[in-house]
């Protein structure tokens, strides 16, 4: 046990980290390496692999995700804005590069081969993109002079036209969804809602428009017609398990559903598990949510609000979606579940991600002024 009167670097984390987050973010991280066991053996063997292949790596990748954030957690506001400006540049530099030397998977280019690693740039660029947007905006409000605000159009520009360029749509939604919600805490003005509404509004049909597999989805999602297999046996996974589920390796929709260690996970949790477990899942990421946003709602400084807030949210929408889909009630999308979705890349981006909270939402000594200023103050004023 670590004492109060303890002054290490350790003993100082240690008393003045947010408790409830932490532990349920290796609650989290426990539950991915549980339903990794449960999910991934009929996959792998499905493709020829040793059966528990998913799952032990699914372990190893939670090792430096745990070392990640938690590492992360020890830096203060300067580190964290300067190790997000370095993390953005490294993400928008690989971005282009996936487009023309990226690994192609069903058309599209999102991955980039590193020592036979597959790394996905834009999970990186998220965490990192939210700090430096939160840095402008809370810029902008200390000095007006300063065009933070301008600045934060520009990068989302650059990051939304790199997304489309792959194309990645549901990052680009998720991205954009998350910028305007900081924006309007940065207090955007009424006209910038209605015009940034409608350049939404416009984006929607224009995807719907030129990508034909985004017309296909939507389709399928709204009259129930082609191939809808795969959100069809999630849903009904969820149903087949009841409140307590049908045990643990006795589910089905792991053994058709190609990427049920993946996207549907959750579909493979309600099944086995039940809705008793998809419930609590739910719980932690709304959890999650509000005490960050409530937190954020208290914080004085500009820049530690808009972090805190902007990190959550991502987190939250991203959670959302891919419950969304597995439960049939959004239409598809390949998005990870965080922190219980296989995928090195994801789950290393989130811890880093949740590491940048732990970091903002560390107590710190309030300023306050000496009484021999406010003493000199007073007797100034007086005077005058």
């Amino acid at each position: 046990m670590v004492s109060r009167v303890d002054t290490s670097p350790v003993a100082n984390w240690w008393w003045t980290i947010d408790r409830w987050f932490l532990a349920a973010f290796l609650s989290l991280m426990g539950l991915g390496i549980v339903l990794s066991f449960a999910a991934s053996p009929a996959v792998a063997e499905r493709i020829g692999l040793d059966s528990f292949h998913f799952a032990t790596r699914q372990i190893v990748y939670t090792v430096p995700a745990l070392i990640a954030m938690l590492s992360v957690s020890f830096l203060d506001q300067r580190q964290i804005r300067r190790m997000a400006l370095v993390i953005l540049c490294i993400s928008l530099v690989l971005m282009v590069a996936a487009l023309y030397v990226g690994v192609e998977v069903k058309g599209a280019r999102r991955w980039v081969s590193m020592a036979g690693l597959s790394i996905q740039p834009s999970e990186f660029l998220k965490p990192a993109f939210v700090i430096v947007c939160a840095w402008l905006f809370a810029e902008h409000a200390r000095q007006p002079d300063i065009p933070g605000n301008l600045f934060a159009m520009i990068l989302l520009g650059l990051v939304v036209a790199l997304l489309v360029a792959q194309p990645d749509l549901g990052q680009t939604m998720l991205v954009l969804g998350t910028w305007g919600v900081m924006f309007f805490m940065a207090g955007m003005p009424w006209l910038w809602i209605m015009v940034l509404g409608a350049l939404g509004a416009g984006g929607a049909v224009a995807a719907y428009t030129i990508f034909p597999h985004v017309a296909g989805r939507i389709d399928r999602f709204m009259t129930g017609e082609g191939d809808t297999f795969q959100v069809d046996m999630g849903r009904e996974a969820v149903v087949n398990g009841g409140w307590f589920g049908v045990g643990p390796g006795e589910g089905t929709v792991k053994r058709v559903i190609p990427d049920s260690h993946a996207d549907f996970v959750f579909a493979v949790a309600g099944e086995e598990f039940g809705i008793v477990l998809c419930f609590a899942i739910m719980l932690l990421f709304a959890f999650i949510v509000l005490r960050g946003l409530n937190i954020a709602l208290k914080e004085q400084d500009d820049f530690t609000r808009y972090s805190v807030a902007g990190l959550v949210i991502v987190f939250g929408f991203q959670s959302i979606i891919n419950m969304g889909v597995n439960l049939q009630l959004m239409p598809a999308k390949g998005m990870t579940l965080p922190f219980i979705s296989y995928g090195g890349s994801s789950l290393i981006a989130i811890a880093i991600s949740m590491g940048m909270v732990l970091a903002l939402t560390r107590k710190r000594p309030e300023k306050r002024k000496q009484p021999g200023v406010m003493n000199f103050a007073r007797r100034t004023v007086a005077a005058e």
